[in-house]
């Protein structure tokens, strides 16, 4: 079994200025900002979240924080759903590894959800910013997807049941096929974000979920997403 964390959200009116996992709001960084670009369009992504690494699901990497970027404009841009398309990024304080552009400001782009505005016609954005509740759990080892084609569907359906949600840490609930950011390091989950169950408008596609991954020191994190 692999330990993991339930996410439930609260709104705060005012940010949360602590080193704590939370959503939404402006980054409380531990080295300093280092706010990623998006390799198109040359500006801030937009923040999603800074994620506490906790060393009873992250054993040997407590103490560290993940903040973790898309992407998001009212243009289009490709490849946000890329590990390596250069439109989204998990940067890693402390000693993390940083493997694209990044720019040294405190304040930039943050969650937003869309809302009815008195005098609009059409619903106006309005930044977020979330606290979250994490409730212990435990995920079954994860089955490769050779293996799990061979499983009734039955089994399957109970096996991707408890796998679902929000959450930290844990085994990845793959929408499509088994998608790891490569097979040169052994990575572990540090988010799953299904964007049909948070209270914020973020875009993973149809019906998506977002995965974060970190390598085993937590020195490197990568992000991608798979929608239906």
């Amino acid at each position: 079994m692999i330990k993991s964390a339930g996410i439930a959200f609260h709104a705060s009116e005012l940010d949360i200025n602590a080193a704590v996992t939370k959503f939404g709001g402006q980054p409380v960084w531990i080295d300093g900002p280092q706010w990623p670009l998006s390799k198109e369009l040359g500006t801030p992504m937009r923040f999603i979240c800074q994620i506490a690494l906790d060393e009873n699901i992250f054993l040997g990497c407590g103490g560290k924080m993940a903040y973790v970027f898309m992407t998001e404009n009212e243009e289009y841009v490709d490849g946000t759903w890329e590990p390596d398309g250069g439109e989204n990024a998990v940067i890693i304080q402390p000693n993390g590894k940083v493997s694209v552009p990044v720019q040294d400001i405190s304040n930039g782009p943050t969650l937003q959800n869309y809302i009815s505005v008195a005098g609009h016609d059409r619903l106006q954005p309005q930044n977020v910013i979330l606290g979250v509740q994490c409730i212990a759990g435990e995920d079954p080892d994860f089955i490769p997807q050779e293996q799990s084609s061979e499983m009734s569907e039955e089994q399957l359906q109970e096996y991707n049941d408890k796998l679902g949600g929000n959450k930290v840490g844990g085994t990845p609930n793959f929408l499509q096929n088994d998608e790891f950011p490569d097979e040169i390091q052994s990575w572990r989950l540090l988010l799953q974000l299904d964007s049909c169950g948070v209270p914020f408008s973020i875009n993973f596609g149809d019906s998506g979920i977002a995965y974060a991954f970190i390598n085993e020191d937590a020195s490197v994190g990568k992000f991608l997403w798979q929608c239906c």
